[in-house]
Formats: structure tokens, sequence, C-alpha cells
């Protein structure tokens, strides 16, 4: 077996990661089971937009560079906006359930404002 020597990623670590990690997860689900057309659609945007959220979180920890990571965490938060607007489309058209929509708000609401105090503690580490 190879030992792997490259150090485990620090975004990991991270709570608004972990947090955005869990929402891609939860809309991955959900889509999973729509049918062609409507995966096709609006299903493939919703999942590009909820990933773009952890991996745009990722890249820019990734920089070591503070106004590159705070021009990443910029992306990622458009990409959540994003996503409220598909799932907003997605509710409308009868895709999501009630139900569904409380759970995903959950995660927005709590990965907002995390997204945010990320955002301004970027170059204020000690």
């Amino acid at each position: 077996m190879v030992k792997n020597n490259l150090a485990r990623p620090d975004f990991e670590d991270l709570e608004v990661y972990k947090l955005a990690e869990k929402l891609a997860n939860e809309v991955w689900d959900i889509v999973r089971v729509w049918n062609y057309f409507e995966k096709d659609t609006i299903g493939k945007q919703i999942v590009r937009s909820a990933d773009s959220v952890c991996v745009n979180i990722a890249e820019g920890r990734g920089r070591f560079n503070d106004q590159d990571n705070r021009r990443f965490v910029k992306i990622a938060r458009g990409s959540l906006y994003e996503t409220i607007s598909w799932l907003r489309l997605a509710y409308t058209r009868k895709l999501l359930t009630k139900d569904q929509i409380n759970k995903l708000k959950l995660f927005i609401d709590e990965l907002l404002p995390k997204l945010n105090a990320y955002l301004k503690s970027i170059g204020n580490r000690k």
C-alpha cells in the first residue's frame, strides 16, 4: 500500500465548508430521483450551483493568498444565491415538496451568515 504524503487539506475543518457540503449532498439526493427532463434542465443547474458553494470555499482556502481566498468565497456566495434562485423555481414548478424546502432552508439560513462571517475573517487570522 502506498502511503499518501500529502497534507490533509484544512478546508475540511471549516464549519462553513462542512455546511456547504451538507447542502450540496442534500440537493444531490433530492435531484437524483427526478425524471430525465427534470434532471437535465433544472436539476443539473441546482446540483452545479450547490456544489460550487463548497468547492469554491475549498479552492479559495487552497490559494494561501487572502485576496484570492476572498474572491473565491465571494464566488461561493454568488453560487449560494444562484442555488436559492433555482430552488425557488423548482418549488414553483412542483419539483420540491414543502418538507424538502424547509430542510434546505435550514442549511441555507445557517450557511449564508457563516459564509459572510468567514469572508470577513479572511486576512484577520492570528
